[in-house]
C-alpha cells in the first residue's frame, strides 16, 4: 500500500477496467455509425444502384453481380458475336425487343447503350419460370452442339429448354415468352458500370 493509503495494484486494475469498458462502449457507438454509411435493407430492396468493375472481363467471358436480389449478367462479346446478333434474327421471337423490358437506349441488336458495344448487361433470370440460364458462348463444346444448327452462342435455361442469344433475345418456339430484361445502367468510366441508374437519373 502506498503512502497515501491507496493500493497501487487496485488503482492500476480500476484504470485498466475503465479503459476496457470505455473501448467496448466506443465500439458499440462506432459500429452503428459506420453501418449507417451503407445502403439500408430498404434501399437495397428498392433497387439501390451497384457498381460493377469490368476491367478484367475478356471477350467471351461473363461476370455476375447482384441488383435488387437478382443476378445481373455482364458479358463481353466478340466482333463475330456482334455480327451474328444482326444476322440470325429470323430465329428470334422478338428480335427488335418490342415486347420485352429494357431502356429505350437498349433497343438495338446488341441491346446495349451503344449500338456496337461489346458489353451486354441483362438480368440472369429466365422469363418463363425464373430459373437461371447458363452462359454457353462456346460453339465447340458437346452441350452447345446439341442446341441446334441455329445456335450461335448465348444462354440456355436447363429447367425447360429456353434459348436466348448473346443479347438475351429469346428464340422462337421457346417456353419463355420474352427476352431477358435489361436494367437501367450507365458507365461511370470505361471499366466501371453503374447498374440501377441510367445517365438521365444518375
Amino acid at each position: 500500500m502506498s503512502a497515501d493509503g491507496v493500493d497501487g495494484n487496485k488503482r492500476r486494475f480500476l484504470v485498466a477496467a475503465t479503459s476496457v469498458v470505455g473501448a467496448v462502449g466506443a465500439g458499440f457507438v462506432a459500429v452503428p455509425f459506420i453501418k449507417s454509411w451503407n445502403p439500408s435493407a430498404k434501399a437495397k430492396a428498392a433497387g439501390a444502384a451497384v457498381l460493377a468493375d469490368i476491367s478484367k472481363l475478356e471477350e467471351g467471358q461473363m461476370i455476375t453481380v447482384e441488383w435488387r436480389g437478382k443476378p445481373i449478367f455482364i458479358v463481353k462479346r466478340t466482333d463475330k458475336n456482334l455480327t451474328d446478333l444482326e444476322s440470325h434474327t429470323d430465329y428470334l421471337a422478338d428480335p427488335d425487343s418490342a415486347d420485352s423490358i429494357q431502356p429505350e437506349y437498349c433497343k438495338n441488336p446488341g441491346r446495349a447503350i451503344k449500338d456496337n458495344a461489346k458489353v451486354g448487361v441483362m438480368e440472369g433470370v429466365c422469363t418463363h419460370l425464373g430459373c437461371a440460364p447458363k452462359h454457353l458462348p462456346d460453339l465447340n463444346n458437346s452441350f452447345s452442339g446439341s442446341l441446334g444448327d441455329d445456335w450461335l452462342g448465348g444462354f440456355f435455361c436447363p429447367c425447360h429448354g429456353s434459348k436466348y442469344d448473346l443479347s438475351g433475345r429469346i428464340y422462337s418456339g421457346m417456353p419463355a415468352p420474352t427476352n431477358l430484361p435489361i436494367p437501367p445502367y450507365s458507365y461511370k468510366s470505361d471499366t466501371v458500370i453503374l447498374i440501377g441508374e441510367d445517365g438521365e437519373t444518375a
